[in-house]
This record gives structure tokens, C-alpha cells and sequence, in this order.
């Protein structure tokens, strides 16, 4: 009986006033206490002030029982009272269903997995023979929650024109199924969270890192995409900084060697969003957004810029074989995946059409994963940039043969010695001296 009994809730106040929006499809923050059934039909004992439908581009997943009304929310009448448990249980479950969705949408949440595997693949580089397990696991959690926090507030500023986008109309904030206050205090929690967790788990240079491209992000790069085409090289600069935050996050510092992962995201990312720009430029258009595309009519500047920047990849196998980074076989499958991905941006600059670019698309997509495999199986654990410039692990590198420095300040610490086989036609060779187990061998130099 108390299933048909005419209820008075608390949502139905904060649905009247969601009612009068001048958009009859807005989703306040107070709807997702809403009376509807479990395929968005409104209950027909309901009356007719209540008879709203659950406005969303996700329909509400069906309930065990499919005939039953999901009545969320704080029900006046005291028949309430006596629900099951069971059917209380099941509505905080389908409200926080309902809003992790949302916040999954907010975070952009794949996107923001792609910046984690940059970022931990920075760590790793940067870790040398022996990686951290749990510092990665909380490098990679502090990422997640920045890159989670400047997507949300990308969606906040960007609202009006996420509405007038068919790629974007369906986003939590335009499709009205989350308010902007919610959304505003969704990213500003997991953003300070996860600034203060690379702050104390990392160092403060990762956290440094991390702050500034999410500024860099939602406060530079969001509002000029309304104003002028240099965003894309805005944005480029972005997608580079989780790599080198992954880098110094690991090692304290930010070195010449931590720099080529962000090289390659820099110019990847070139080519990838130009290929994007030209298959949407109607859909950017219509959303006011200032791209590239939008005036090269013809699209061939848009295809020269992209094959321009895949030609810069080329180079970068080389020198991470050159500085100590990779071995030789990374220079040689690098230069292979970026001799690909640079024949169909020239393919896409002969002949400008949309499947073209749509293979230049995903190409770019193939190379990064291919790229960052390869750095990792093929990373030298140790380089001489690494051993150079880190203090707590040498003390100088000698430029003259059978040179050897000891530490002056503790002799039950490290003791490095170098030992130049110079003769022999090789790289110096680092020995650290380790009480009581001295001249244990550390391999600093491959063999060139």
C-alpha cells in the first residue's frame, strides 16, 4: 500500500524551482532526488507536478525489481519509514551510481588515463635500477586526481559551448544532469587532493609541476580556444609536463635526459589534434572554438603543420640512444613508428580528405603506446646524466683515466670510484663502494 500512497518529498520543492529554467530539459543538482522508474517512464500515480522525466543521455540501469518506482530523496509522509531496507539500500546505490557516472564523465576519465601512463612511464625513466613501487602507485594516483580536476573545470568554463556541439552536448554539465556548483566543488576537492599527495608522497617539484599545468590548463589553454589557433601548441605544451612531473617525481630534479618523453608527446600531440581539428571543424564551428582548421578552407596548412611534426619525432630514438637513455633498438623501432605515422600525414597532405585524416588519426593514436613501450623495455637503467647529476650517488665524473674520488664526509656511506677504460675504447665504469661490501659494481655507461 505505502507504494501507492500519494508522498510529498522534499525533491518536489527543488523540482519546481528546476522547472522554471528557461531550458525544459535542465537536470538540477536536487533532481537526482527525482521520483522516476527505472527506465525513465514517470509513474503515472504520481501527481501531475511530479511527472517529470529523468533527462539524461545515460538511462538509469534497471533495478532488480523492473516494476517497482525508485523514489530517492526525503520523503515526508511518515509511511517512509517503514520501507525495506533493501529498497533504501538500493536508492543510495542507483544516486551513487548515478553520480559516479557523472564524475567519470567530468574527469574525462580515459583522457586522464592516458596523462597517468605518461606520467608513470616518466617515473619509471627516471628511477634508475631500482623503481618504487609504491611512490609510482601514488605518482600515478596524484595525477589522476590534477588531470581529473582541470578536465571538470575545462567542462565548467566551457558549458554554453559543450550545449551548441553534437560531440559534447550529452556532457554531465550541458545535459543538466549535475549543477556547476557541484561540478566546481568536485574539481577544486580532487584537485587540492591530489596536489597535496604528490607534495607528500613525491616532492614538491612533481606537486609544482602539477599545479602549474592545471593551471596552465583551465585558466590559459580553456579560455584561448575561444580566442586564437596558437592553442593547439598551448594545449601540446600541457600533454608534456605529466611525463617530466613522472621524472622528477622519481629523481628529485629536472634533467636533460627527462626531457625526450616530453619532446615526444609535445610533437605527437601536434599532428594528432590537427587530424581531430580537420574531421570536427563543423562541430567546432558550431561551439565557437578558434581552430586551426577552421581557417584553412582548403585544409592543406593544417596537413603541412601536422606532417612538419612528425618529422620531429624522427630524430628523438637517436638521441635517446646517444644520451644513455635506450639502447640501439629503440633508435631503430622509433625511427619505424615514426616513419609510419609521417607517410600517412603526408598521405593526409596529397590528398585532403576526411579519410585521410581520420588514418592520420589513428596512426597518432598507434605511436604513442608503441613509443613509450619501447623506451621502456629498451631503458638503459642507469646513463651518465643520471649518475652526473645526482649527489647522493657520485661524487664526480672524472675526465681523466684511473681517476678515483671518495666521499670525505662518512666513510661508513657511499664510496664511489670510477675507472676509465679508456684504452680499451670504452665509456667510463661506476663502481659504488658500499660498507661492508665495498666496490659492488653499478653499471653506469653501456659499452658504445
Amino acid at each position: 500500500m505505502w507504494r501507492n500512497s500519494a508522498t510529498v518529498s522534499f525533491s518536489s520543492k527543488l523540482l519546481s524551482y528546476s522547472s522554471s529554467s528557461a531550458n525544459p530539459n535542465y537536470f538540477h543538482y536536487a533532481s537526482a532526488f527525482s521520483i522516476f522508474s527505472p527506465n525513465g517512464v514517470v509513474d503515472q500515480a504520481l501527481s501531475p507536478s511530479h511527472q517529470r522525466f529523468y533527462c539524461s543521455s545515460v538511462v538509469p540501469s534497471q533495478s532488480p525489481s523492473s516494476g517497482s518506482v525508485i523514489k530517492l530523496g526525503f520523503l515526508a509522509n511518515k509511511s517512509d519509514a517503514f520501507r525495506p531496507l533493501s529498497l533504501k539500500a538500493r536508492d543510495a546505490v542507483q544516486l551513487a551510481r548515478h553520480y559516479g557516472r557523472c564524475y567519470w564523465e567530468l574527469s574525462k576519465a580515459r583522457l586522464s588515463m592516458l596523462v597517468v601512463a605518461t606520467s608513470g612511464t616518466g617515473y619509471v625513466l627516471g628511477s634508475g635500477n631500482a623503481v618504487d613501487l609504491a611512490g609510482l602507485c601514488y605518482t600515478c594516483a596524484g595525477t589522476m586526481m590534477v588531470a581529473a580536476s582541470a578536465n571538470s573545470l575545462n567542462q565548467v568554463f566551457e558549458i554554453n559551448n559543450d550545449a551548441k556541439m553534437k560531440r559534447t552536448r550529452l556532457r554531465p554539465l550541458p545535459s543538466g544532469r549535475i549543477a556547476i556548483p557541484h561540478a566546481v566543488t568536485w574539481a577544486s576537492s580532487v584537485g587540492f587532493a591530489g596536489t597535496a599527495l604528490l607534495a607528500c608522497k613525491a616532492n614538491m617539484l612533481a606537486a609544482g609541476l602539477a599545479a602549474s599545468n592545471l593551471v596552465l590548463y583551465a585558466f590559459v589553454y580553456t579560455p584561448l580556444k575561444q580566442i586564437h589557433p596558437v592553442n593547439t601548441w598551448v594545449g601540446a605544451v600541457v600533454g608534456a609536463i605529466p611525463p617530466l612531473l613522472g621524472w622528477a617525481a622519481a629523481s628529485g630534479q629536472v634533467s636533460l635526459n627527462g626531457l625526450i618523453l616530453p619532446a615526444a608527446l609535445y610533437f605527437w600531440q601536434i599532428p594528432h589534434f590537427m587530424a581531430l581539428a580537420y574531421l570536427c571543424r563543423d562541430d567546432y564551428a558550431a561551439g565557437g572554438y578558434r581552430m586551426f582548421s577552421l581557417a584553412d578552407a582548403s585544409g592543406r596548412r593544417t596537413a603541412a603543420v601536422a606532417f612538419r611534426n612528425c618529422l620531429y619525432l624522427i630524430p628523438l630514438g637517436f638521441i635517446a640512444y646517444d644520451w644513455g637513455v635506450a639502447s640501439g633498438w629503440f633508435c631503430v623501432e622509433s625511427s619505424v613508428i615514426t616513419l609510419a605515422i609521417s607517410a600517412a600525414a603526408f598521405s593526409f597532405y596529397r590528398d585532403r580528405t576526411a579519410q585521410k585524416a581520420r588514418r592520420m588519426f589513428y596512426a597518432s593514436l598507434l605511436y604513442l603506446p608503441v613509443f613509450m613501450s619501447g623506451l621502456l623495455f629498451h631503458r638503459l637503467s642507469d646513463n651518465p646524466q643520471c649518475l652526473a647529476e645526482n649527489p647522493n650517488r657520485i661524487i664526480e665524473l672524472p675526465s681523466f683515466p684511473e681517476a678515483v674520488t671518495e666521499s670525505e664526509e662518512d666513510d661508513q656511506k657511499k664510496k664511489v670510484r670510477y675507472v676509465t677504460a679508456g684504452s680499451q675504447g670504452r665509456a667510463p665504469v661506476a663502481y659504488a663502494s658500499i660498507a661492508p661490501f665495498p666496490f659492488l659494481p653499478v653499471p653506469s655507461y653501456v659499452d658504445q
